[in-house]
Parts: structure tokens; sequence; C-alpha cells
């Protein structure tokens, strides 16, 4: 049994733009609708991760998964904290049971996973078939990363404007998997300066309000810590010209948005280790001194991963 006091996502919405600038709502995953609209993904982890994802109902018996009635009623998603395991932590990846093509999401998340060596947690959305129809990173990091790292991943011919006005920093422009230049998969990325946008200095402030708006334009993130949410947000009436600058914006002339982003699906997912975290264990001296590889550390270390929701 694992602590009861895993994720928390008190809210995760998607509203479609009925007219310039106003938004409808049209899913709200608050508390057990979460359970109910996503399916559970149960297969071996496609990024080679030493993770055991569960089904539905062990999940319920093993507690990685409930709501808390204390907490507003809030949906919580933890990993295994109390035994050993040799070919896997268990852990949960849900993917919504629908598909979307534009929108506005919005997820208010009290605590995350991540700032723990091994872990390796993601807020994402995915096409049915990678890359040709598209990734898009809202929330994701591994190890002891200390801000949040926002990445699309695309085929051949999407690269993004460097000067499209984001607050973030870019790390790289050219969102294809394959793009020459760059290490394989690696993508377009934008990375938040804000040590509250990610792990440890995200959960010290209860966490925070994410924003992906969707268009034909244009994928922009905004983040909002918690005490900043705007008032709109608060009412159910979101309205994203009024935000100011996203922290990460992918748009420009060389990226066909509706062309490489088609039938995405929500996807929230802890892994281990993989081919991120677990690739870069070496260059964390925390991480490294604490056992030789990744794996060995998060199979032996059960009670590590406490704070892993």
């Amino acid at each position: 049994m694992v602590s009861s006091t895993s994720i928390v996502l008190l809210a995760a919405t998607l509203m479609v733009q009925s007219s310039i600038a106003a938004y409808t709502l049209t899913f709200d995953y608050f508390a057990e609708n979460l359970l109910h609209s996503f399916d559970f993904f149960t297969d071996k982890d496609p990024t080679k991760g030493f993770v055991k994802y569960t089904s539905v109902d062990s999940a319920i018996t093993e507690t990685l998964v409930g709501v808390d009635p204390d907490v507003s009623n809030a949906t919580y998603l933890g990993v295994d904290n109390t035994q050993e395991f040799t070919s896997g932590r268990p852990s949960t990846r849900l993917t919504s049971k629908e598909s979307f093509n534009h929108g506005l999401f919005v997820a208010d998340i009290i605590h995350m996973p991540g700032g723990i060596c091994g872990v390796w947690p993601a807020l994402w959305l995915v096409g049915p078939e990678w890359p040709k129809n598209g990734e898009i990173d809202i929330l994701e990091g591994v190890n002891k990363q200390g801000t949040n790292a926002m990445t699309l991943h695309t085929d051949g011919g999407c690269s993004i404007d460097p000067n499209a006005g984001f607050r973030g920093n870019l790390s790289t422009a050219n969102c294809d998997v394959k793009a020459a230049g760059q290490p394989e998969n690696t993508g377009c990325g934008i990375k938040s300066t804000n040590p509250q946008s990610y792990g440890a200095g995200f959960n010290a402030n209860l966490g925070g309000v994410y924003a992906l708006e969707w268009t034909s334009q244009a994928i922009k993130i905004w983040f909002f810590p918690r005490g900043t949410t705007p008032t709109d947000i608060n009412n159910n009436q979101p309205n994203p010209t009024k935000w100011g600058p996203p922290l990460a914006q992918f748009s420009g002339p060389g990226c066909d948005i509706d062309n490489h982003f088609q039938n995405l699906q929500l996807v929230i997912n802890t892994s281990f280790c993989g081919v991120w975290a677990g690739q870069v264990w070496d260059s964390s001296p925390e991480c490294k001194a604490k056992a030789g590889t990744c794996e060995e550390y998060v199979a032996k270390n059960p009670k590590d991963f406490a704070d892993a929701f």
C-alpha cells in the first residue's frame, strides 16, 4: 500500500472556442470524473522505463489512485513506495478516452512527483501515430530538474519562431524528432526559468494552474503559481487574451500546426528511468551518488518515492 496522499489534480478541464476569445466547457475531469474518463495503460512502457503500469482495479486496490475528500475531492495518482522490485516499480499511466483537435486545457495541480531522482512525470498529449500526429508536453521533467520543460515532437517540416514573445528560454527550435544537429527525439523545447513551475519549488508553493491553448495558429502554455490564477479562470470564463505573454509559444511560418497535430489524447503518467531519466543519470551528481544506475536506485529504495505523487 502507498500513502493516500498522492497526485492532486483539483481540476482538469477542456474548453472549445465558440467565438473569438470565448470558450465553452466541454469536458470536466474533476474528482472521480478523471478516473472514469481515462483508460489505464498496462502495456510495457514504450520509453523503456523501469515501471509497471497497473490496471485501474490494481491501482485502486494498491491505493495508487483515488479521490481525497480532505483536499477538495482532488484526484490523486501515486506510485508504490513500500516494496523493492526487480522488474519495475508500480505506477499509473492514464490516457483520455477522448481525442482532441484544438482547445483550451486547464489543469489545477496541488502536488507533482517531480524533483526526485529516478522519477519521470509528465502531463502531455499524443496522437495515434507518433510522431506523424504529434506530441505536446505540457509539464515534464526528470530526476532533480528544477524547472518545467515544455516540448513538441513531430515528423519533418516543423520548426518554431524563436522570437514569438514567450517568457521561457528556447532550448531547440526544430520539432522534428530526427532533426539534424539535435539528439534524436529532442523536438522543439522551451524551458521555464521559474523554480515554482516544477518539482520541489512547485510543491512548496502548493502547485498552481497550467493552461494550454491549441489553435491552428499556435500552441501556447501558461503557468500561474498558486495565488496568481486569473479571475476569469476561477470564474469558468477563461480568456487567454488577457493573460499576458505565455510561458511557451510554439508557432511561426515554419510549422503548419494543423498538419502536424491531429487527434491527440491527454496522458498523465509517472515513469522511472527510461530513455530520459535513466540516460542522464550520470549527469546528476546527487542522483549518481545514490546508486550506480537509475534502475538500481528505483528498485531498492521504495521509501524515497513517498512524495512521487
